[in-house]
């Protein structure tokens, strides 16, 4: 409690600046007074912060210092607008743009799409990204746009909340905001009146009592997809991994364009066994009202995402840019998930997370351990071996 009174007087600090620096206009001079009352106000709210949480030192240490914001807030307000990416789910995606544009009066375009296609968007764009930030979506779609130099590096102050190292690039191309379970959601409805029991783990899926019952989404299209191959592959081994794949894909009855396809269609029962991150099951259930989902972690491990923000390299506002790199690794933006249909778990120390996870048996430390280095340097090759050995792949493809 003493860290989030904390966290609440600093968040107040970078409003009253944000405030001051819209009160400045294009005045210098009115811009220097903004600055002073803001340093005043924040020198104040220290002196609060310190009288509310005398015990917790830790709490203030932990948040970035609020001088210095200011002068990113006015850039990025000269600048007036920042066009988004966002590859999390639409509600979530719009509640975090329009807070944006509320706190800092800087103009928000966004588009949800999936990650694969704002890879190959900005590829094809080649440094000139009609974009400025990318926003949610599993990082490794973010680690190839990095490795080809897509992406724009930016160290920045709010990195210092993440609670490990690993949520991060080390060179600063993105920087990660929640993390997602894979695993199974099932209808359970269906399964009973099919006389099926629920998979239990991956090598149950190939059980030909399954076909034609399982949804996973495009492997060319859906950064999930990509996910679930290099999973097979670091879990089994190359050829081993791809050779499920090819198994697996006998019970497939449909690859959704996005990752979150599956999930959206269990509750219905026109999926049976959906394969995907876990938080989207909880999302149908919490706000859709399905009670006939049911969640399979399966038993004998599986990896997880790490949902991340980038600027892209060559963006036309490179300041609005960087403030929303440190809006998105603050409890303002991520808590905002739970409160508009996305359960992950959140990777910030003054971030709450969201109880539902937690209440549906979800354990963000019951992973498998990810290669995301093996990841960076090969999921384009595994994907484009995976789709040969399913000889391109077939009308169960939407791209739309």
């Amino acid at each position: 409690m003493k860290k989030r009174v904390v966290s609440m007087l600093l968040a107040g600090v970078v409003s009253c600046m944000a405030l001051a620096a819209c009160g400045g206009g294009t005045s210098s001079g009115g811009a220097s007074s903004a600055a002073a009352e803001a340093t005043t106000a924040a020198a104040e709210a220290s002196a609060a912060a310190s009288e509310a949480a005398p015990a917790d030192t830790a709490a203030t240490e932990e948040a970035p210092a609020a001088e210095g914001m200011d002068a990113l807030i006015a850039a990025a307000q000269e600048e007036g607008e920042l066009v988004v990416y966002g590859s999390c789910e639409e509600a979530y995606l719009q509640a975090a743009c329009e807070n944006f544009q509320e706190l800092y009066g800087i103009n928000v375009t966004y588009q949800r799409l999936s990650t694969g296609e704002v890879q190959a968007k900005i590829e094809e764009e080649a440094g000139n990204p009609s974009a400025d930030v990318w926003f949610g979506g599993t990082t490794d779609p973010y680690n190839e746009a990095a490795r080809d130099g897509l992406l724009e590096p930016y160290e920045a102050e709010n990195a210092v909340n993440l609670i490990d190292d690993m949520y991060r690039d080390a060179d600063g191309n993105w920087y990660g905001i929640y993390k997602g379970i894979l695993g199974f959601m099932v209808n359970t409805e269906e399964l009973e009146r099919l006389g099926i029991d629920a998979p239990q783990d991956w090598q149950d899926l190939l059980d030909p009592k399954y076909e034609g019952l399982i949804w996973l989404s495009n492997y060319n299209t859906a950064g999930t997809a990509k996910l679930v191959i290099n999973t097979m592959i670091q879990k089994y081994g190359h050829d081993e991994g791809i050779q499920y794949l090819v198994d697996l894909d006998k019970n497939i009855q449909v690859y959704t364009k996005s990752g979150s396809g599956p999930s959206k269609n269990v509750g219905t029962g026109e999926c049976v066994v959906g394969i995907g991150f876990l938080h989207d099951g909880i999302t149908q259930i919490v706000d859709n009202g399905y009670d006939n989902v049911g969640l399979v972690i399966p038993s004998t491990g599986t990896s997880f995402e790490v949902g991340a923000t980038a600027i892209f390299k060559g963006c036309a506002h490179p300041n609005a840019a960087k403030l929303w790199i440190e809006y998105a690794l603050s409890p303002e933006c991520v808590e905002r998930a739970a409160e508009n249909e996305s359960y992950q778990f959140l990777v910030l120390s003054n971030a709450a997370q969201p109880e539902a996870a937690a209440e549906y048996g979800l354990d963000p430390n019951n992973v498998m351990d990810y290669d995301f280095e093996d990841a960076k340097a090969n999921t384009s090759t595994y994907v484009e071996e995976v789709m040969a050995a399913l000889d391109g792949g077939d009308d169960r493809f939407q791209t739309e």
